[in-house]
């Protein structure tokens, strides 16, 4: 048979001929194409169920490989494509999709797919605008991906969404092939009058009206290459609405708003209830392991922030709520964009989210710690204004603007939204229980309340939330979450006098702290980061951006398309008074108990407040002008001498000496009165009163800190820390270097609880870092103090104003032995261990100090005037009291455990002191305090490059 096949196709009876050759003959493809279709329908009519007949099954298979092979190959040859022009003209297609639907087996359906996808995208014969091609293809795909088909591979799933997707793009290439694929039952504007009232209410459409519409919607929430086709896929079908008003009218009918809205709160429901903030043991952030950090317990019920599982569903939520962003930015549609914008508020914001953060507690483990971080990282993900309007003007109960929205889609598409909306009131008066309003309790007040609680992790992730507000939104927070008041004038502007005066003072306080790093750098690399930080805000563009034409002065206002959105911000400042300013002056004021996270999302928060361009430092952060006063004897040296009487007061020279009289002015510095600072200075400056008494109570304070900076400098350098083995041995840890005072294992056991979970990630890291640290102070450490960071007695710091600030530094002592006597000569067979001994007895030192419980110290009062009275009676001080204090300042831990340790006193195990007092005091350790004293001193010098880089920028300093 084959023999005389051969000879009416004029094929040579040698079988020498290569593949290549037949492949190049249109006549012998086209000839193979038929064979190899008829034995495919041959198999097929003669198998009764391919279900169960394996052997047919498989020729089935391989029938469809090769028809797809010859289509694939033809399509890269030149034309003529005649296996092409066959299957468009017997439509080929039909039987292959049947084929694919009937036979329940994973591998046909697979080959069926991959012959479609080749006919799209062969781009011949219009396939992709055919009505019967279009409907075997959707038949197919509705069957195979039904549920009572069988469960495919993840690999033909990708397949499948992936050919949907090729379809897609090309309805949005030529919007002309959409009637092939999209079939509404209303086919024109005068059909819909002849609808019945009850199916206009509805609100319901056909799902046969577009199989791929909701083919696609069934696997938006996958993760992975399925899901992002399916999203993308999605979103051009939407954009393609904006180019049909059919289209259109059955998206706003569709079920496209409730699926969304009810998808994105079924992924918001599976994260959970109950969180803690934690770090993996091998990755704690160096400020963290230098203190009293412990890990949170997590168990069934609370879950870490650390978990895979917990990471991996908050990325599957966000990332939809990406993609609930990427709708209404791909949508033109304003009917369209206004019924998702409606179903996201009612559906998750009114139902979910609301609820979840009126019913948060931290008392029940953790539950608003969960609520405000989810938030929290909502509104760091979401750009779109509309979504961010949406979720703060309800969340912080701003009031409702009505406002008609323009329509670009006529009456029919308006009509059929307000049916939307109309079956979404009805849903919701449905149910029984009446929805919380936030007018009674907003999001304010529930920020207010959290930066008050007991635990610091609500107060560590309230305070994130806040500097999110204030960094992003910060629009939305000036009339509700901050007590502001308008500027209206220059006036309310500080002087160039009181400018430099406040740097200096800033400066100083930073000086007061001491250390021998190169601050002159450091504070030149805050200068370019704040610079930056303030570029950036939000509210910076329209006080930055030049002016985009000379006729027109004002910049286009923010495009949000809802009517309630608050608009441009304007000149502002704090009040003093305002309530979430003096609830983080409450606890700036224990800071150095606090724990370090809370700190230094404190300090951010206040940063946060600060680099706004509307919003005035005087007041809050700066003293008022109000306020200052001027010596006299200032003024009178500082006037020019008068002018000429003759002088016209109208002439030039004139105007220019007034113009000289004011920069003298401005130039004073206004004398310095504590009682005119406002409390965020005061703060600092009693914060810096009880660094020294630290430095004058705990032995060798100097020599700790700065040990403690360049265990942060190593750390900034240093390589990840590898996750340590749970099986490691004592002998196996990493060695300490001779003479290092580095804060072994019994250091921390003392410190902390022993029973709390995880602790060898923090021991690994303190000691790693700390076992590249030499002891400073001493000669005997292989790794001393590098001469190259010494400062003289001042330390100069680059200013704007013409004279250089000078932040006095003393040199201090950091050894014990440095005043002691020369030692004796010794040999140097045994100087080695000499040596060695003394490291082991200063490292035993160092961390007794280090482990130290310590509280608030308790500020001398400042000494007043003794009025002399000859009958008071002299005191008596006892011969044993003054012997003790003789010995306690004799050696290093007599000093600290002597009279000099009076103010830190901690409680005993009964709650009682020494002196009979009951004293309810949060200790830390000194290794704790040290940590936060860093962090202060950094946070002072943050603060001055604040007011040096908003004077340039914003032209806040008044010269005249």
């Amino acid at each position: 048979m084959d023999f005389w096949s051969r000879l009416l196709a004029h094929t040579p009876l040698s079988s020498a001929s290569s593949r290549k050759d037949f492949a190049k003959d249109p006549a012998r493809r086209l000839h193979r194409f038929e064979k190899e279709y008829s034995q495919l329908l041959h198999t097929w009519r003669h198998s009764s169920n391919l279900a169960h007949d394996d052997e047919a099954a498989e020729q089935i298979e391989i029938r469809l490989q090769e028809l797809t092979s010859l289509l694939s190959d033809e399509s890269r040859r030149p034309l003529p494509h005649p296996c092409i022009s066959f299957s468009a003209a017997k439509q080929v297609y039909i039987p292959v999709a049947k084929i694919a639907t009937s036979s329940y087996n994973e591998w046909i359906i697979k080959e069926a797919v991959l012959f479609f996808a080749t006919l799209i995208e062969s781009e011949e014969e219009a396939f992709v605008e055919n009505d019967n091609f279009s409907g075997s293809l959707t038949n197919l795909l509705v069957r195979i991906t039904g549920a009572n088909s069988i469960r495919l591979s993840a690999e033909i799933e990708a397949r499948i969404v992936e050919l949907a997707f090729n379809i897609t793009t090309k309805i949005r290439l030529n919007p002309e092939i959409l009637p092939a694929w999209f079939k509404s039952q209303h086919h024109g504007p005068h059909d819909a009058k002849h609808v019945d009232d009850r199916d206009k209410f509805t609100g319901k459409t056909q799902k046969q009206d577009f199989p791929l519409f909701y083919l696609l919607m069934d696997y938006i929430h996958h993760e992975g290459k399925v899901g992002d086709f399916a999203r993308t896929g999605l979103l051009y079908i939407i954009e393609a609405a904006s180019s049909s008003v059919l289209l259109e009218q059955w998206i706003v009918e569709s079920d496209l708003s409730t699926l969304m809205a009810t998808g994105l709160g079924a992924l918001y429901s599976q994260l959970s209830r109950k969180l803690v903030i934690d770090h993996p043991s091998n990755e704690v952030p160096p400020c963290l392991a230098l203190s009293d950090y412990e890990h949170p317990k997590s168990n069934y019920e609370i879950v870490s922030s650390c978990s895979p599982e917990f990471l991996s569903h908050v990325d599957t939520f966000l990332s939809h709520l990406l993609f609930w962003q990427d709708v209404l930015n791909h949508c033109k549609s304003v009917e369209v964009k206004s019924t998702l914008l409606e179903h996201f508020q009612v559906i998750f914001l009114q139902q979910l989210l609301y609820p979840s953060l009126l019913e948060s507690s931290d008392v029940d483990g953790g539950s608003s710690v969960a609520v405000l971080t989810y938030l929290r990282r909502i509104l760091e993900s979401v750009d779109h204004p509309d979504m961010i309007n949406l979720i703060l003007h309800y969340l912080l109960a701003l009031p409702d603007v009505v406002s008609a929205i323009p329509s670009d889609s006529g009456d029919i598409v308006s009509a059929a939204r307000k049916r939307k909306s109309l079956d979404l009131a009805t849903m919701m008066a449905s149910k029984t229980e009446e929805a919380a309003d936030p007018l009674l309790f907003n999001l304010v007040d529930l920020i207010r309340a959290c930066l008050r609680s007991q635990n610091h992790q609500t107060v560590h992730v309230t305070l994130q939330l806040v500097s999110t507000i204030l960094k992003r939104h910060h629009r939305y927070a000036v009339t509700t979450l901050l007590d502001t008041e308008g500027v209206l004038d220059e006036s309310h502007h500080r002087t160039a006098g009181a400018q430099a005066q406040e740097i200096d003072y800033l400066m100083a306080l930073a000086g007061t702290i001491g250390g021998d790093d190169n601050f002159n750098e450091l504070y030149e690399n805050l200068l370019r980061d704040t610079l930056g930080r303030v570029e950036n805000h939000p509210c910076s563009t329209t006080l930055i951006t030049p002016k985009t034409s000379t006729n027109n002065h004002q910049l286009p206002a923010v495009p949000d398309s809802l009517p309630s959105a608050p608009r441009s911000v304007r000149s502002h400042t704090l009040r003093p008074e305002d309530p979430l300013l003096n609830i983080m002056l409450d606890r700036l004021e224990t800071f150095f108990t606090n724990p370090v996270e809370t700190n230094l999302c404190l300090t951010e928060a206040v940063i946060d407040l600060a680099v706004c361009g509307f919003m005035h430092l005087e007041g809050w952060f700066l003293r008022s002008p109000q306020t200052y006063d001027f010596d006299q004897d200032d003024e009178e040296d500082d006037d020019l001498p008068l002018p000429d009487p003759s002088l016209d007061p109208e002439s030039q020279e004139y105007a220019e000496y007034v113009q000289m009289q004011h920069l003298k002015e401005c130039r004073r510095r206004p004398k310095w009165d504590q009682s005119s600072l406002p409390r965020l200075l005061k703060v600092l400056q009693l914060l810096c009163d009880q660094v020294e008494a630290y430095r004058e109570q705990v032995p060798r304070f100097d020599d700790l800190l700065q040990q403690r900076r360049e265990a942060f400098q190593i750390a900034d350098h240093a390589p990840p820390i590898p996750t340590p083995s749970r099986a490691r041995t004592p002998s196996s840890q990493t060695p300490t270097v001779a003479g290092t005072p580095s804060i072994e294992k019994g250091m921390f056991d003392e410190a902390r609880n022993p029973s709390r979970e995880r602790p060898s990630g923090l021991e690994v890291f303190a000691q790693r870092i700390l076992s590249e640290l030499g002891t400073p102070s001493r000669s005997g450490s292989p790794r001393g103090r590098k001469e190259t960071r010494r400062v003289t007695s001042e330390r100069v710091v680059p200013m704007n104003d013409t004279t250089p600030l000078r932040a006095p530094i003393p040199n201090r002592s950091f050894s014990p032995t440095s005043v002691a006597s020369a030692p004796a000569p010794i040999s140097w067979d045994n100087r080695g261990d000499i040596l060695n001994s003394q490291a082991k007895a200063f490292q035993a030192i160092d961390q007794s100090i280090l482990a130290r419980r310590v509280g608030i110290p308790a500020l001398k009062p400042p000494v007043e005037p003794i009025t002399l009275s000859y009958d008071r009676k002299p005191a008596i001080v006892s011969a044993d009291s003054a012997e003790d204090g003789e010995d306690s300042s004799g050696d290093v831990e007599g000093e600290g455990e002597g009279g000099g340790e009076d103010a830190l006193l901690a409680p005993s195990e009964d709650g009682e002191t020494d002196a009979g007092t009951v004293v309810e005091e949060k200790t830390v350790s000194v290794s704790h305090v040290l940590t936060n004293v860093v962090l202060l001193q950094s946070f002072l010098f943050e603060m001055a490059s604040v007011v040096q880089v908003r004077a340039g920028l914003f032209d806040e300093v008044r010269y005249t």
